[in-house]
């Protein structure tokens, strides 16, 4: 699995004049980045309130986003979009909303009409933390119940070391939406909420074909649209990619 897309898009509060983005990080001759003078700005940035979503398409509000295929994404001054890929099928498997040194991965699957999926992934999840030594405690959210987690890394110098996370879900008709939130963000009330806003405007687009449960729905990069232009420069490295819909560590 690699990482494949980069955007970013940057504005001063001086200048509407958009500025080139950092660019794609080294050692990634496939990244790509670009930058965006037509996107929204940020509509959560001085109000608090969630933006009522994630939403089916159907009842999603007009807004311009970034079209995913199965995820249609928001963007927000400052933040970079980073494309996941399996490097045997070159399908897209994830989007990272990276704003300020922290990352919210979201992935979209398929589910069943009759009960959502989130109580028993949750569960899963938990298992699958303590298992492999961290630690995963349930709480309330702004989505509903989530987990705060402490996931187990190996360091460089072969020690354990944790990486701290947020695992949250949505239930939608048809389909199941989970976001993690790692690094700083996890531990700031401002910046989280920031997150969980942008979390608020995203749109899934599930498609009316038969899936299995816990299927992932598809995705694509996204397509020509006007002001999104390559730009130059060099960026955060990528965070580590997030599990499965149930697997940590990946």
């Amino acid at each position: 699995m690699r990482r494949v897309g980069l955007f970013s898009r940057s504005r001063s509060k001086d200048d509407e004049t958009p500025k080139a983005g950092t660019p794609a990080p080294t050692g990634d001759p496939t990244a790509e980045e670009a930058t965006d003078a037509d996107a929204p700005e940020d509509a959560g940035t001085d109000d608090d309130t969630l933006a009522g979503g994630p939403f089916d398409e159907a009842d999603a509000p007009e807004e311009d986003r970034i079209d995913l295929g199965g995820l249609r994404v928001p963007m927000v001054d400052g933040m970079e979009l980073r494309l996941e890929m399996d490097q045997r099928t070159r399908a897209v498997t994830g989007a990272n909303l990276v704003l300020d040194g922290s990352s919210l991965q979201i992935q979209a699957f398929a589910a069943p009409k009759s009960r959502g999926l989130w109580d028993e992934v949750r569960a899963s999840l938990r298992e699958s933390v303590s298992s492999q030594g961290g630690t995963a405690e349930s709480r309330e959210g702004a989505f509903g119940p989530e987990l705060v987690c402490r996931l187990p890394l190996k360091r460089a110098d072969g020690r354990t070391g944790y990486r701290p996370a947020r695992f949250l879900g949505v239930d939608g008709p048809r389909w199941f939406l989970r976001a993690i939130l790692s690094g700083p963000a996890v531990g700031d009330a401002e910046a989280s909420r920031r997150f969980e806003r942008i979390l608020s405007r995203v749109v899934v687009v599930r498609g009316s074909e038969a899936m299995a449960p816990q299927e992932l729905i598809a995705m694509h990069l996204p397509g020509q649209r006007p002001g999104l232009v390559p730009a130059e420069g060099a960026g955060l490295d990528p965070l580590a990619r997030g599990p499965e819909i149930t697997q940590v560590g990946g």
